[in-house]
C-alpha cells in the first residue's frame, strides 16, 4: 500500500469515527420526553388499549384486574412487614391507600370516611394523560384497593365513580366496608379475605 492510499484510509477511518460521534452526541441530545417512568406508562396504556380494542372494554377489566390483585397482594405484603404487623387496621388501610398513591404519584384524599366506607378523592393520576379514554387501566386502583382492604378487613367493594380516564377532572373511588344496603345497590366489584 502506497503512503497516499495508507493517509486516505486513515483520513476516512477517522472522519467516519467523528461523523458517528458526532451523529450519536446529536441523537443522545435530542429533546424526547422519553424515559423509563414515561415508556412504562405508555407501554400500559398501549397494552390495555389493544385488550378493549381486541377484546372489549369488560374483558380487558379483566386482565388488568389479575394484575391488581396480585400488586394488591404484594404491596399489602410489604406495608404489613414494614409496620411489623400481621394485620391492618381500618385506620391503616386507609393511610396506606392513601401513602401507595403518593408513593406513586397519585394525588388521593379521603372525602369522608366511617365504618362502612371510605371514600377517596384524587387529582392526579398515576397513569398521568395515559390513562385517558382507557378505563380498564383503573382496575388497577379497583383491585389494589380492595384486595388490601378485603384481606385485612374481611370485605371490600370498590366503587369508581368518577374516573380521570372517562374524563372527568378528578376521580372519586369509594371503598365499601360492610355488605350493607348502599353497598348493594353500588355498581363495583368485591373483594373478599384470601386465604
Amino acid at each position: 500500500m502506497h503512503f497516499w492510499e495508507l493517509y486516505n484510509c486513515s483520513y476516512k477511518i477517522v472522519y467516519l469515527k467523528y461523523m458517528t460521534n458526532s451523529l450519536n452526541h446529536s441523537i443522545s441530545t435530542l429533546n424526547l420526553s422519553l424515559e423509563r417512568d414515561i415508556f412504562l406508562r405508555t407501554l400500559i396504556r398501549e397494552l390495555s388499549g389493544t385488550l378493549q380494542d381486541v377484546v372489549g372494554i369488560e374483558e380487558a377489566s379483566g386482565f388488568i384486574s389479575v394484575v391488581g390483585e396480585r400488586m394488591g397482594r404484594e404491596i399489602n405484603e410489604d406495608y404489613k412487614s414494614a409496620l411489623e404487623v400481621s394485620n391492618l387496621s381500618r385506620k391503616q388501610v386507609v393511610d396506606v391507600l392513601v401513602d401507595l398513591k403518593r408513593r406513586i404519584q397519585g394525588n388521593f384524599y379521603i372525602i369522608e370516611q366511617d365504618d362502612e366506607k371510605i371514600v377517596f378523592g384524587n387529582r392526579v393520576c398515576p397513569f398521568g394523560e395515559k390513562v385517558l379514554n382507557r378505563p380498564a387501566m383503573c382496575m388497577m386502583t379497583s383491585n389494589v384497593f380492595g384486595t388490601i382492604a378485603a384481606n385485612n378487613l374481611g370485605y371490600a367493594k370498590v366503587e369508581l365513580q368518577d374516573t380521570i380516564a372517562n374524563g372527568a377532572s378528578g376521580c372519586r373511588v369509594i371503598v365499601y366496608l360492610k355488605l350493607t344496603q348502599e353497598a348493594e345497590d353500588a355498581e363495583g366489584r368485591e373483594y373478599y379475605r384470601g386465604l
